[in-house]
């Protein structure tokens, strides 16, 4: 059998497919249709894609790198602008730190002050406790 050949079917539809002989020539002709046209792949028998000169290419070629450096210092200008807002708020964040360390050092020399007038008190009880002592036996 040729390709280009009509293929006959009974009248009834096809069980296994459920589809009715119109349905199935429809679907052979479609078939037939495309094996008709020419290949997209050959050369000579013409093509979709459209053939561009080499100055047109050139142009093509200009305005795409043209996108893609504007998409390049759109990606720079906004990493600039995070970092940008990464530096302040580090800085932020250093000036809190920096201000809690001043206060826990200002605590801590509170503390030691009083802690060494505790301990000088604590000498002078216990010179007190030794005295009493002393005098009861």
């Amino acid at each position: 059998m040729l390709l280009h050949e009509a293929v006959q079917f009974p009248s009834s539809p096809v069980h296994q497919t459920m589809l009715t002989q119109s349905e199935i020539e429809d679907l052979f002709s479609l078939i037939n249709k495309s094996r008709d046209r020419p290949s997209l792949a050959s050369g000579s028998q013409g093509s979709n894609r459209t053939v561009y000169s080499s100055e047109e290419r050139k142009l093509r070629r200009m305005q795409s790198n043209r996108e893609s450096a504007r998409r390049s210092r759109y990606r720079k200008k906004k990493h600039l602008e995070n970092l940008s807002s990464q530096l302040n708020r580090l800085r932020i964040q250093n000036r809190f730190l920096k201000n809690r360390v001043a206060s826990t050092m200002h605590q801590h020399l509170l503390l030691s002050l009083h802690n060494d007038h505790l301990k000088s008190e604590a000498i002078a009880l216990m010179a007190t406790l030794s005295d009493l002592c002393g005098i009861l036996f």
